[in-house]
């Protein structure tokens, strides 16, 4: 049995593994800024008797608090086997739409957040020569995606960050991947831009999204993948195939990749 972190875990992704990971016996740390959510998350995870769930309030935005929790993990239960570095936000707009909020609010929770996991979980696993960083990016971080690219850009400095990490940690016994689903039917595709001046992709962008991508992946078939990919210790897990098959046609041709990139933008511009 695995000790779990999973940062945003009281809904979307971060849901899906806290339930894969107590489904199997492991104990999950279901941490999220919604205190009552994570609540709730917890409770009903507890109702499989199978593994055990513990709600944990977090922002990942605060780098003590993280440090805090990730340590109290370790030291009641003598080690810290996994961590699911995977709160994030979705930032929806063209960029001369963007304000500086947007861009500063992407960075602090998808970049930051992820860092301060990485700061507080690192050292540990250092110490006790083992362990598994996961760190929730996107398909945006490995191919141009507009129409929120301080999203994108937040996303393309998570992969750096793991595959940089992972090449660090790889004589040291701690892993380390990244994971880049494509479209996922979470949360995040309807609360773009929350609590932020206001776009055209402000609000319920379900519609302008679903305009310009193919119909989105659910959670419970994405956190599949990602624990068959941690068990393999994939550098990147890029879910489903439509997406790989996306990130190897930018590897490809990048200029054909912005070549699509410009067509959905088109798509997004002609549904206003």
């Amino acid at each position: 049995m695995s000790v779990a972190i999973v940062t945003g875990g009281a809904s979307g992704i971060g849901r899906a593994i806290a339930t894969s990971l107590v489904a199997r016996g492991d104990t999950a740390v279901v941490a999220d800024i919604d205190a009552a959510g994570a609540r709730a998350v917890a409770d009903r995870l507890n109702g499989l008797r199978r593994g055990t769930a513990v709600a944990a309030p977090l922002d990942v935005t605060d780098a003590a608090a993280v440090a805090a929790l990730y340590g109290a993990v370790r030291d009641e239960h003598g080690r810290l086997d996994l961590v699911f570095n995977n709160a994030g936000i979705a930032i929806g707009g063209l960029a001369e739409e963007l304000a500086l909020d947007h861009w500063n609010r992407a960075i602090d929770v998808n970049l930051r957040g992820v860092v301060h996991g990485v700061h507080a979980a690192y050292p540990i696993m250092l110490e006790q020569g083992r362990g598994h960083i996961v760190n929730t990016a996107s398909l945006a971080g490995l191919v141009p995606m507009p129409a929120g690219i301080p999203y994108t850009a937040t996303k393309h400095a998570v992969v750096g960050l793991s595959l940089g990490l992972r090449a660090e940690a790889a004589g040291r016994g701690v892993r380390v991947s990244a994971v880049c689903p494509s479209f996922v039917d979470t949360p995040l595709l309807r609360n773009i831009n929350p609590d932020l001046p206001e776009t055209p992709l402000s609000g319920d962008a379900a519609d302008d999204i679903a305009r310009a991508a193919p119909r989105p992946y659910t959670t419970g078939r994405l956190a599949r993948d990602i624990m068959r990919g941690v068990a393999r210790n994939q550098a990147l897990i890029v879910a489903p195939a439509y997406g790989r098959a996306a990130w190897r046609g930018a590897r490809l041709s990048p200029a054909a990749a912005v070549r699509v990139a410009q067509f959905a933008v088109g798509r997004i511009r002609a549904g206003r």
